[in-house]
C-alpha cells in the first residue's frame, strides 16, 4: 500500500475513518493502561483524531505521526492553535501546546525519537496495514518504544473475505504476530459494533467487533 493512497483520501476528504468524537474504547479503558500524567504518548498514523486532545486533557504530551500534511494542518486549525515548525530527518514537525505532530513516514521512526514515549495509543495504524507491512511496522515502530512502555491497541474483527481492507481484520493471533515476544498483550473488551457501522453492513459484512488490548513492553525490552 503506497503513501499516495492515504494522501488521496485526505485530498478528497474520503476520511470515513475519522471519528467525530474520541474513541469509546479509549474512554473506557485508558485509565487501566495509562502511564503517569506528563508522560509522552505516541499516536501513530494519527490523522486529526480527537483522541489526541482527549489524551492531552488527561495530562499527557502527545506525539503524533501522519503522512498527510493536510491532516496535520487541519488538526491544529480545528484546535485553534498555531504550531511552530521545524524539519528533521523524520519529516516536518508541527508543535503547539501539548502536541507535536510529525508529517512523515512512521516507518522512519527510531529509538532516538521514541525513547521517551511511556505510552502508545494505536487505533488506526495497525488495522490500516496489510500483513507484510504489519511486520515492518513491528520491527520499526514497536521495536523502538522503550522498556516499560504501555498502551492501548484497538483492533477490528470481521470476516476478511467479506470486505477488502483497509481497515483490515485482526484476530487475536494476528495481533500477537504483529507485536513480538517483548510485549505482553491482554484483551480488555470485545464489543459488537456492526449495527453502528452502516458502511460495513452495505459492504456485506456479517460480523464486526472492536477489540481493546492492553499492551506492555518488557522492562528490559
Amino acid at each position: 500500500m503506497q503513501p499516495e493512497f492515504w494522501q488521496e483520501r485526505w485530498r478528497e476528504q474520503r476520511i470515513g475513518f475519522h471519528q467525530q468524537r474520541p474513541s469509546p474504547l479509549l474512554e473506557a479503558h485508558w485509565d487501566a493502561v495509562a502511564p503517569p500524567p506528563g508522560s509522552r504518548v505516541l499516536v501513530p498514523l494519527c490523522g486529526k483524531t480527537l483522541d489526541m486532545p482527549w489524551l492531552a486533557a488527561r495530562g499527557h504530551r502527545v506525539l503524533g505521526v501522519e503522512l498527510s500534511e493536510l491532516a496535520v494542518r487541519q488538526f491544529f486549525d480545528e484546535c485553534g492553535l498555531t504550531p511552530a515548525r521545524r524539519t528533521s530527518r523524520y519529516g516536518e514537525h508541527y508543535a503547539a501546546g501539548p502536541f507535536e505532530l510529525i508529517c512523515g513516514d512512521a516507518f522512519a521512526l527510531d529509538r532516538e525519537l521514541l525513547g521517551d514515549c511511556a505510552g502508545v495509543f494505536d487505533r488506526a495504524a495497525l488495522i490500516a496495514l496489510p500483513a507484510d507491512l504489519r511486520r515492518r511496522y513491528r520491527d520499526t515502530v514497536y521495536a523502538s518504544l522503550p522498556g516499560g512502555c504501555r498502551g492501548l491497541l484497538i483492533a477490528l474483527e470481521y470476516p476478511q473475505h467479506e470486505m477488502d481492507g483497509p481497515p483490515f481484520s485482526l484476530e487475536a493471533d494476528d495481533v500477537r504476530a504483529a507485536l513480538d515476544a517483548h510485549w505482553t498483550i491482554d484483551t480488555l473488551e470485545r464489543r459488537d459494533v456492526l449495527a453502528q457501522e452502516p458502511a460495513f453492513v452495505e459492504a456485506g459484512v456479517t460480523r464486526l467487533h472492536t477489540v481493546a488490548y492492553r499492551v506492555l513492553r518488557d522492562a528490559d525490552g
